[in-house]
């Protein structure tokens, strides 16, 4: 049907044969479609093929975002950028607000976003948004796109669409159901798959604690999903390992996971270095660049230290969020992209977009998920196992046979307090593997800075466990900590049930019993 054939038939929309004929197919596919999952396709289906629109889009609230989940018109890329947050765009408003819109002309409307990117018909059409109500809620929304038509024609057309979905609402919330349920089974075998240690996108991060088994919860709900996700925390954390596990755990491990430190870009670069150049754009620049952008279109971009990224940048970066469109520095011929956005930063945002140097509108749509990476003195119990798993790095790197750290060295790494974060304690294996003469890390290979407690300006070991100013922790201290840690977990996982934690720690309940009472805690706690 082309756009004229369409104008003339809508024009006649007036409670004649056409909107009987869309009633009437709509409930031929409502009463014979036996397959939920399609029936969003179907219903979208008969309406195109009377009404003869653009582009249509079911979306389902999921929390607080809506989510296309049946399409028409609208390429598989294209589906997947559309999500809205409530409240966010015409499609946002109408799920927040529950009033219909229409916008007879996107061309003049601030309110569209075109976020999936598929505006045609000479960049201006008319646009209709609906609620979808189920037991007096807002389930989702139903929007179709359509050539400009008379503004009686959309007032026809919003009744019409109203009357749709109030038909449709008991099989739309149908599929919503299902599609949260399969969405709970997904969640949930991922976390069971971090459990069992089979989760080949965090295997090459070390650390259990529970700071860090935290973490790792939130980042298999991330991981799968096409949101921004924003990474904070101190400096030498690990922020950049944690955005490749999340790449290498999402749909996208097949694209490339491309990385950028935007602090270690000079200001005049950055632009090039993200969006591209043109050949002759600026001084030096001698043949046409692709930037990280377009590098990353299948795949994850990491954008390291985003607080340093200078005002100006911020506005475009904010551009290339909401509308995936770019263009080349000395170009004006837009790009699109389809990277999915990781950034970190180790500065506090929150702080800085009160003082005007971070724009609180980027800082919103960075923060869509967010992840408090925690700093290593935070979760001591990792330190022996990343110490040896530095060791067992730069004996191979360096061919040395370094087989394990001394009991007055452990004690020293526990008492320090870790500025550095992992990134230190690793420079400091390298430089223990280097300086040991033996088979054994010894206090005296490591830096003066650990030499003694009162030299680190802490008081603490381990959770829980004081220790006076300037000593040094005792290997019973040390193991007690540990010990405590690995006890609780295992309670919080059964529920407080002693017999069954001791089968999971593969002892008896008498010794766990035990070691209960010396560790004074509480089993009915965890109930």
């Amino acid at each position: 049907m082309n756009d004229g054939d369409c104008i003339t038939r809508l024009s006649a929309l007036a409670g004649d044969s056409l909107e009987l004929r869309v009633l009437s197919g709509l409930s031929r596919v409502l009463v014979g479609q036996r397959e939920v999952t399609d029936l969003l396709g179907h219903i979208l289906s008969v309406l195109q093929t009377n009404l003869g629109f653009y582009q249509g889009a079911l979306c389902l609230l999921q929390g607080d975002v809506l989510v296309i989940e049946a399409s028409h018109g609208l390429s598989a890329e294209e589906k997947a950028r559309g999500t809205y947050h409530l409240g966010e765009g015409i499609t946002g408003t109408v799920g927040q607000t529950g009033e219909p819109a229409v916008i007879r002309e996107t061309a003049r409307s601030s309110r569209f976003l075109n976020r999936t990117g598929a505006l045609r018909g000479g960049d201006n059409e008319s646009f209709l948004c609906v609620p979808i109500r189920h037991s007096s809620q807002i389930i989702g929304t139903l929007s179709l796109s359509f050539p400009v038509l008379p503004q009686d024609t959309l007032g026809k057309l919003v009744s019409l669409l109203t009357v749709v979905t109030n038909i449709a609402a008991d099989a739309v919330a149908g599929v919503r159901q299902q599609v949260e349920e399969r969405q709970r089974l997904e969640r949930e075998n991922d976390r069971m798959r971090y459990e069992l240690g089979e989760n080949e996108g965090f295997r090459n991060i070390v650390g259990h604690s529970s700071a860090m088994r935290a973490v790792y919860l939130e980042m298999t709900k991330v991981a799968r999903s096409e949101a921004t996700v924003l990474l904070m925390g101190e400096s030498g954390t690990g922020k950049e390992l944690l955005a490749q596990a999340i790449h290498y755990a999402s749909d996208r491990r097949d694209g490339p996971f491309v990385a950028v430190n935007c602090a270690a870009l000079p200001e005049g670069l950055i632009e090039s270095e993200l969006f591209g150049h043109e050949k002759g754009a600026f001084t030096g620049a001698i043949k046409q660049r692709i930037g990280r952008f377009e590098e990353a279109s299948t795949g994850t971009l990491f954008l390291d230290e985003i607080g340093d990224l200078p005002l100006q940048t911020q506005v475009k970066l904010l551009r290339v969020l909401q509308e995936k469109v770019f263009e080349r520095v000395g170009s004006q011929q837009p790009i699109r992209t389809g990277a999915r956005i990781v950034a970190a930063t180790s500065r506090n945002l929150v702080e800085m977009k009160s003082t005007g140097k971070f724009r609180e509108d980027l800082y919103y749509r960075l923060a869509v998920l967010p992840i408090a990476v925690p700093p290593l003195r935070s979760r001591k119990v990792d330190i022996i196992s990343l110490a040896d798993f530095f060791l067992t790095k730069y004996n191979k790197q360096y061919h040395k046979n370094v087989l394990r750290l001394s009991t007055p060295a452990i004690d020293m790494l526990m008492s320090y307090h870790w500025p550095g974060n992992v990134r230190e304690l690793e420079n400091m294996i390298e430089r223990a593997v280097i300086m040991s003469n033996s088979s054994v890390i010894n206090a005296v290979d490591l830096p003066p800075s650990l030499q003694t407690a009162a030299a680190t300006g802490t008081q603490t070991t381990a959770p829980g466990l004081p220790v006076a100013p300037g000593s040094s922790a005792s290997l019973q201290e040390l193991t007690d900590a540990f010990e405590k840690e690995v006890i609780t977990d295992a309670l919080k996982r059964t529920k407080g049930n002693a017999s069954a934690a001791a089968l999971a720690l593969g002892t008896t309940l008498r010794k766990l019993n035990y070691r209960i009472r010396r560790l004074k805690l509480s089993p009915h706690q965890f109930r």
